[in-house]
């Protein structure tokens, strides 16, 4: 009998990856299915991206790179953040990894261990707690409340740090709820933090270029009096519909970056070469790509929350960042996973239910409008019909 070590049995997984694997056997059976559950833009990867990546393969560029990335790619990504946030960072920093995954695997297996506490979003990422668990630390949900705005409260986040928290996860804009937390929420987290000096932190930026309605996505990178324990996560899968590309990067404090490197070395290797060539591409590019692909979300965005609030016994705020929404389904009677399972096999239309992002997402689902408007109206439309129709149990 083989004996894999206990850690393994605490590893969870992405259930969105799941819910696709059953909506792509459904529709290979001849199902009509709407994917409103996988969170991957429907536009194709700028041309001009692609043809970099090309361009470097009939280059040459085919094999192994640097473990942290090549400096003309990381040297892009110290601009792309001055560019965006008027921050610098040194490109000697700057960490390129297969995908925003990978700095949250890293960063919490420095800081997870027995008798540690990690703090993160709840509802959040689920890969977040997954992870926190695999080390054998303690995760501790930070509540994420629909009452504000699904932001994080600075002062609910601060008083769950004890002597035992280690590290604390911070995501905005978020997933799944859509929510941006705003400047004078973050300035009280930080000022708390000074209170805290032995707590890393990592702030989830992903979506930071996709906000609406006036929001302005404000980068933890911008506060000086936590840089020496800030772990910046980004990357390309969103912002320039790369997420089979495997693009992320990371900006590490100096004390962490060598054992970040390290992880590499011993995990990955490097990046694959084109790839990055075709980051640097992406950010070095024209951004009209970026402005266009975000107004459509907004469009699309319209249309979800106003079909969602339509629907018999759903509520949604407005989510104000990211391509999500997380409405609020406690009113119909279903659990959530129930709901959500039972609208794919019945109704095919292919939703999250909410506790799959943690113990405070009962009452909700996530709906992704990374999908077309034509399809999302045709998803509402049979949810409205089900919801009308067919009754919990």
């Amino acid at each position: 009998m083989l004996h894999v070590v206990p850690a393994f049995s605490r590893i969870g997984e992405e259930n969105a990856f799941a819910v696709l694997a059953r909506a792509q056997a459904l529709a290979a059976q001849g199902r009509d299915v709407i994917n409103l559950g996988i969170g991957q833009p429907d536009m194709p990867t700028p041309a001009h991206v692609v043809e970099a990546g090309i361009k470097a393969l009939r280059d040459g560029h085919h094999g192994y790179t640097p473990a942290v990335g090549i400096p003309p790619l990381r040297e892009a990504v110290a601009r792309d953040i001055h560019r965006r946030h008027g921050v610098e960072v040194s490109p000697d920093s700057v960490m390129i990894v297969p995908g925003g995954k990978v700095t949250m695997f890293m960063a919490i297996l420095m800081f997870g261990e027995p008798g540690a506490e990690i703090l993160y979003p709840d509802p959040g990422f689920p890969i977040y707690r997954s992870m926190i668990e695999f080390t054998g630390a303690t995760p501790v949900p930070v509540p994420i409340r629909e009452e504000n705005g699904f932001a994080f409260s600075a002062a609910e986040t601060l008083a769950l740090i004890t002597p035992k928290t280690r590290l604390l996860i911070v995501n905005s804009p978020a997933n799944p709820t859509g929510g941006v937390t705003p400047k004078a929420e973050i300035d009280a987290l930080v000022a708390g933090l000074a209170a805290h000096p032995d707590v890393a932190v990592l702030s989830d930026e992903i979506y930071g270029t996709m906000t609406y309605d006036g929001e302005r996505h404000h980068s933890l990178l911008n506060y000086d009096g936590i840089r020496d324990r800030l772990i910046y996560l980004d990357g390309a899968s969103k912002t320039y519909a790369m997420t089979g590309w495997r693009l992320g990067w990371s900006v590490w404090p100096k004390p962490l970056y060598e054992a970040a490197r390290k992880l590499a070395v011993n995990a990955h290797s490097c990046v694959n070469a084109s790839t990055q060539w075709a980051g640097i591409a992406a950010l070095d590019g024209p951004q009209d790509c970026v402005a266009e692909m975000v107004a459509e979300f907004d469009r699309r965005r319209a249309i979800v929350v106003d079909g969602l609030n339509a629907l018999p016994g759903v509520s949604c705020i407005a989510p104000k960042g990211a391509f999500y929404a997380f409405p609020n389904i406690s009113e119909t009677g279903w659990k959530a996973k129930a709901l959500a399972s039972t609208l794919l096999e019945e109704a095919g239309v292919a939703v999250i239910g909410g506790p799959d992002f943690g113990v405070h997402g009962e009452g909700y689902i996530r709906l992704s409008y990374a999908n077309s408007a034509e399809n999302i109206r045709r998803a509402l439309e049979r949810m409205g019909t089900f919801l009308s129709t067919r009754k919990p149990g």
